[in-house]
C-alpha cells in the first residue's frame, strides 16, 4: 500500500511519467500470463522422488573435474576392496552452510556409493571414522555458539583424526587399493580461512604422505576425492597420489555419483569454472582480503563501523579477476580455467565463425578420438583488438558439450556471442561499446589449450544506458558503534 501511493504521489506531482508506469505494468503482466499458475498448472506436494534422485545423482557425475589420472588409474578394475582415509568419507558433504544448503532426506557417503558398486572398505578402518564421527557430533551439538545458526542448516565441518602408519600399515595388505576423501565446508556469513582451509591441515597433509609412503611400497594406487564446493592448494601434494577426482559437493546422491566415476559407469566430463592457483598468495586479492581469526566476537563489536584489514576490502584488481589474471599476465596455475580431464581422448576441427547480424556463431567439430565414450566441453576464448578500452588476453564467451560420443564418432557444436557481449562499459559515456576491429575467437579444452582459432571483422557497437544510479555523495555509513 505505502508503495502503491508513492507511485500515485509521483505520477501526480509530474514527477513520474504515466508511459513508464505502462511500461512496467506490461512488463509484470507479460511474466505473469507466462507462469504455471496463470495456466492452470495443478501443483502437487508429492514429488517422484526417486526420479529427482536419478537425476541428481546424474547431473552430479556431468559436472566432476578429473585433475589427475597417472597410468589410467581411473575408472578402477578388479577392485574388491579399498582403505577409506578421511572423515569425509564417511560423512560426505552433499551441499554447503546456511543459504547454500538444500535439506536432504538422505546422503550417500563414500562407504555407501562403493558398496553398492560392490566394493567394500576395510572394517577396521571403518569403524573408526564411524565411531569418531558419531562422537564428533554429539560433541558439536553440546558445544555449538547459539550464534551459529547456520550449522543447523547443513552439515559443519568435522576435525580430521589422526590416523598412525601403523594403522595404515595394518590396513595396506586387506585393501586393493588406497581413497582419501578431503572435504571442506563454506556458508553464509563467514570466509574461507588460509591455514587448514585453502591450504591443507597438518594431519591432512600427513595422511597422504604416509598413506602414499605404504601403499606405494605395496605396488598399490592412492587416489584422493575432493569434497569440496571450491579451490584448495593442491601442488604441494599431488604427485604422491595417482588420481585426483573433484567431486564438489554432489547432493544427496553423492556417494554413487563418485562411485559411478571411479568405476568408470560414467566418464567424467566436468571443467573447472576458476582457477586454481599454486598458492593463495598468487591471487592478486588475497592481499586486500580482510583476514577475522574471530568472526563472532567481531561481528557485534564491528558492525556498521568500517576498520581496514579487518572488515573493509579495497578491490584493486580492476578487470583482472579469476583466469583474466592468470592468462594475460602468463602466471603459472596448478590448474587453468576451464581444465577437466576424460578417460577418452578427443580432436578439434577448425573453428568457423559467421556473423548473423547482432549474432555471432562459432562452429566446431569434435570428435572423439579414444577407445571410451564420453562427453567434451569446447569452450570458446575471445581475444579483442586494440582500442579504446583496456581488456584481458582472452575472455570466455561461450561454451557447449557434446552429446555422448561413441569412440570414432564426431559431433559439430555451434555456439552463439551475442555482439553486446563483446562490449565494455563506457563510464564517461554511460554506455556499452565494442571497438570496431578484428576479433580472434579461440576454441579449446582449456583457457591454456586452444586447439584453434578463427578471425571475424565486427564493425563497433554501442547501446546507450541511463545514469541513473550515478552517485550523489560519498557513501555514509548508517550507524556506528
Amino acid at each position: 500500500p505505502v508503495q502503491v501511493e508513492d507511485i500515485e504521489k509521483a505520477v501526480k506531482e509530474g514527477k513520474l511519467s504515466m508511459a513508464d508506469v505502462d511500461r512496467n505494468v506490461r512488463n509484470m503482466l507479460e511474466y505473469i500470463v507466462k507462469t504455471p499458475r496463470f495456466r492452470n498448472y495443478k501443483f502437487t506436494n508429492k514429488p517422484d522422488m526417486k526420479a529427482h534422485a536419478t537425476v541428481t545423482r546424474q547431473a552430479a557425475t556431468e559436472g566432476m573435474v578429473l585433475l589427475k589420472n597417472d597410468e589410467q588409474t581411473l575408472p578402477i578394475r578388479n577392485l574388491k576392496t579399498v582403505a577409506l582415509f578421511g572423515v569425509n568419507s564417511y560423512d560426505f558433504f552433499s551441499g554447503g552452510l546456511g543459504s547454500g544448503c538444500v535439506n536432504v532426506p538422505y546422503v550417500v557417503n563414500m562407504v555407501q556409493g562403493l558398496k553398492n558398486a560392490n566394493i567394500s572398505t576395510t572394517p577396521q578402518l571403518t569403524e573408526i571414522y564411524t565411531d569418531y564421527i558419531k562422537y564428533a557430533k554429539a560433541k558439536l551439538q553440546a558445544d555449538k555458539n547459539p550464534e551459529m545458526w547456520f550449522l543447523d542448516q547443513g552439515q559443519p565441518k568435522l576435525d580430521e583424526i589422526s590416523v598412525t602408519k601403523r594403522c595404515i600399515e595394518h590396513e595396506q595388505p586387506q585393501a586393493d587399493a588406497a581413497i582419501i576423501t578431503i572435504g571442506r565446508q563454506a556458508g553464509e556469513g563467514m570466509d574461507r580461512s588460509i591455514d587448514g582451509d585453502f591450504n591443507l591441515s597438518q594431519q591432512e597433509q600427513d595422511l597422504i604422505s604416509n598413506v602414499s609412503d605404504i601403499f606405494h611400497a605395496a605396488g598399490k594406487k592412492v587416489i584422493v576425492i575432493i569434497n569440496s564446493g571450491s579451490s584448495i592448494e593442491t601442488a604441494s601434494w599431488r604427485d604422491r597420489v595417482d588420481a585426483i577426482l573433484v567431486a564438489w559437493q554432489p547432493g544427496e546422491e553423492g556417494g554413487n555419483s563418485v562411485a559411478d566415476v571411479l568405476t568408470g559407469k560414467a566418464n567424467p566430463s566436468g571443467k573447472l569454472t576458476q582457477t586454481w592457483p599454486i598458492s593463495v598468495n598468487d591471487v592478486p586479492s588475497t592481499k586486500n582480503f580482510p583476514q577475522q581469526p574471530d568472526y563472532y566476537n567481531l561481528t557485534e563489536k564491528l558492525a556498521y563501523k568500517v576498520v581496514p584489514g579487518i572488515n573493509f576490502t579495497k578491490h584493486n584488481e580492476d578487470i583482472y579477476i579469476g583466469y583474466r589474471y592468470f592468462d594475460t599476465f602468463r602466471k603459472k596455475v596448478a590448474y587453468p580455467f576451464g581444465y577437466g580431464l576424460s578417460y577418452t581422448t578427443f580432436a578439434y576441427g577448425k573453428p568457423t565463425v559467421k556473423a548473423h547480424g547482432d549474432q555471432i556463431e562459432i562452429s566446431v567439430t569434435v570428435k572423439n578420438t579414444g577407445k571410451t565414450a564420453g562427453k567434451e566441453v569446447a569452450e570458446c576464448y575471445v581475444t579483442a583488438p586494440k582500442g579504446a578500452y583496456e581488456k584481458p588476453a582472452k575472455e570466455l564467451k561461450a561454451f557447449a558439450k557434446t552429446q555422448l560420443l561413441s569412440p570414432g564418432q564426431s559431433e559439430t557444436l555451434k555456439m552463439t556471442v551475442a555482439k553486446r557481449d563483446l562490449a565494455s562499459f563506457d563510464e564517461a559515456g554511460s554506455q556499452w561499446k565494442a571497438d570496431a576491429g578484428t576479433y580472434i575467437f579461440g576454441v579449446g579444452s582449456n583457457v591454456e589449450d586452444i586447439k584453434g582459432t578463427a578471425s571475424l571483422q565486427v564493425s563497433e557497437y554501442t547501446e546507450k544506458v541511463t545514469n541513473s544510479l550515478a552517485p550523489k555523495a560519498p557513501l555514509q555509513l548508517l550507524r556506528q558503534k
